[in-house]
């Protein structure tokens, strides 16, 4: 059985020289709950459907688990996002 492949949001790579090969993600998700934990950012023309970024779902990953780039945030969305992680995180 192969896994299903899912959307991150990348939030930090490793550079050449580290240690561990590990990148820091958050998940995208189609099916919006309007949580807090969600941030929407709507319907990319790189993604299928209306999506947002489930901020309470941080991972770290290996590198090599990343297969390909869908696209990027709009400065606002990034935005969004990091005012809802200070917000999670209470920064």
């Amino acid at each position: 059985m192969v896994a299903k492949q899912r959307p991150v949001l990348v939030l930090a790579y490793p550079q050449q020289d580290d240690a561990r090969a590990l990148v820091v993600v958050l998940p995208l998700t189609g099916e919006l709950r309007g949580m807090r934990g969600e941030v929407d950012i709507g319907k990319p023309k790189w993604l299928p459907k209306h999506s947002a970024v489930n901020i309470q779902g941080f991972a770290s990953i290996d590198r090599h688990a990343l297969t390909r780039k869908l696209g990027v945030l709009a400065p606002a969305q990034l935005n969004a996002v990091k005012d809802a992680i200070c917000d999670l995180l209470d920064l």
